[in-house]
C-alpha cells in the first residue's frame, strides 16, 4: 500500500504482470474511489464549461456523451485534466484527479462567482468509483450486474448511462474496452466481491501505470502540470481554438505556441526509462516524463518532451546512471486493444 494523493491504494494484489496481462488479454478491475465526481448543475451549465475548458463543450449534443479536456490556469499550463459528461442542459458530470480535487473545486467555485453565472458544483463523495477493463469487461460486468446490461449494452465508447443509483461510463485508462462505474460507496465491496466471483482480477496502480503508459496516456503530475501548457504534453487535440471562443488559458497558448515535442520512446539496449532522465537530441537535450519496462512489448518505453524538431524515427540517447543508451522516437501509443501498435 503505498500513498496516493491522499489516498492508501494497492501497488498490487500479487503479481503486477499478470494483472497488466489480464487486463490486456481478458478482465480486470481497478479500485478508483480516489477519483472524484462533481456534479454541475444550472441554467448556465454549459456557458460555464465553455469558458472554463479548453476543449469545446459545443461537441457535447447527445445525453451521455463525455468529452476530455484539460482545465488551465491564465498562463495556459494545466490545473487537471478531466472527464465532462453531458446528461442534459442542466446537469453536467465532471470526474478530477484524486491529488487535485480540492483544488478543483475551489478553482471552478471562484470562476462560477466571478462569472456570475447561474450554476452549483456538488463534489460526490458518496460515491465509488470501480473501473472494470478489458475485452471481456463487459460481459463479465452483465455477468455480475445483469440489471444494468439494458442501459449499458448500447453504449459506444465514451458515453455513458444512468442504471438507477448507478453511473456507467464506457470508458477508462488503459487502452482497452471497459466500463468505469460509479455507485453509492456502501454497495462498492459487494460490487466488487461479486466481479471477483464471476472471474474480474483485481489490479492495483502498477499495472494501472504500464497499461496508462503503453496506451499513451497522461498522468497528471508526471506528464503534465500547471507549468507545462497541453500543447507541450501531446494534447493539442483536445485544445479548440477555432472560432471566437473564449476560455481561461486561451490568450497564452495562443501567444506562446507549441514549444515542445511530445513523443514516444523504445529503448533500443538493456536497461529501464524512468521519469526525469535526460533525452540527448540533435536539436539539444529533453526528458522523459513517464517511463518503465513495457509487459506487452517486453521493451522499456517512455513519454518525453523533447525538443521541437524531434521526428518519429529519429535516434536519440537517454543518459542511464551516467551512460548514454540508444532508443527509437516513436508515436506515444505503444499498445492499445491487446495488442502492441509499435
Amino acid at each position: 500500500m503505498v500513498d496516493f494523493g491522499g489516498w492508501d491504494m494497492p501497488v498490487n494484489y500479487g503479481s503486477q504482470i499478470e494483472e497488466h496481462h489480464a487486463v490486456r488479454d481478458d478482465c480486470g478491475m481497478f479500485d478508483v474511489c480516489h477519483m472524484c465526481p462533481v456534479d454541475l448543475r444550472g441554467d448556465a451549465a454549459r456557458t460555464f464549461l465553455s469558458r472554463l475548458v479548453a476543449n469545446d463543450v459545443a461537441k457535447l449534443k447527445v445525453p451521455g456523451k463525455a468529452l476530455y479536456s484539460c482545465m488551465l490556469n491564465s498562463h495556459g499550463g494545466v490545473i487537471d485534466d478531466l472527464i465532462i459528461y453531458y446528461m442534459n442542459e442542466t446537469f453536467f458530470r465532471i470526474v478530477v484527479n484524486a491529488g487535485t480535487a480540492d483544488k478543483d473545486v475551489a478553482w471552478m467555485r471562484t470562476r462560477l462567482a466571478e462569472w456570475n453565472l447561474a450554476a452549483e458544483l456538488t463534489p460526490r463523495r458518496d460515491l465509488a468509483m470501480i473501473a472494470v477493463q478489458g475485452p471481456n469487461a463487459r460481459a463479465r460486468v452483465w455477468q455480475a450486474l445483469p440489471e444494468t446490461r439494458v442501459a449499458t449494452e448500447p453504449l459506444q465508447p465514451f458515453f455513458a448511462a444512468e442504471c438507477g443509483e448507478y453511473f456507467i461510463g464506457r470508458t477508462g485508462y488503459t487502452g482497452e474496452d471497459g466500463f468505469e462505474i460509479m455507485l453509492p460507496s456502501a454497495e462498492a465491496e459487494t460490487v466488487w466481491n461479486t466481479l471477483v466471483e464471476v472471474g474480474v482480477k483485481p489490479c492495483g496502480l502498477g499495472a494501472r501505470d504500464t497499461l496508462r503508459l503503453e496506451a499513451g496516456m497522461n498522468l497528471y503530475g508526471q506528464d503534465m502540470d500547471e507549468g507545462v501548457s497541453p500543447l507541450d504534453a501531446g494534447l493539442a487535440w483536445t485544445v479548440a481554438l477555432n472560432g471566437e471562443r473564449d476560455f481561461v488559458g486561451r490568450e497564452a497558448l495562443v501567444a506562446k505556441g507549441q514549444q515542445h515535442e511530445f513523443l514516444g520512446l523504445l529503448l533500443l539496449e538493456k536497461g529501464v526509462l524512468r521519469g526525469h532522465q535526460p533525452v540527448h537530441c540533435q536539436q539539444g537535450v529533453g526528458e522523459i516524463t513517464s517511463g518503465s519496462f513495457s509487459p506487452t512489448l517486453q521493451q522499456s518505453i517512455a513519454l518525453a518532451r523533447l525538443p521541437r524538431g524531434v521526428a518519429i524515427g529519429d535516434e536519440v540517447e537517454v543518459e542511464i546512471r551516467d551512460k548514454r543508451l540508444k532508443a527509437k522516437v516513436v508515436k506515444p501509443v505503444f499498445a492499445r486493444h491487446g495488442k502492441a501498435t509499435i
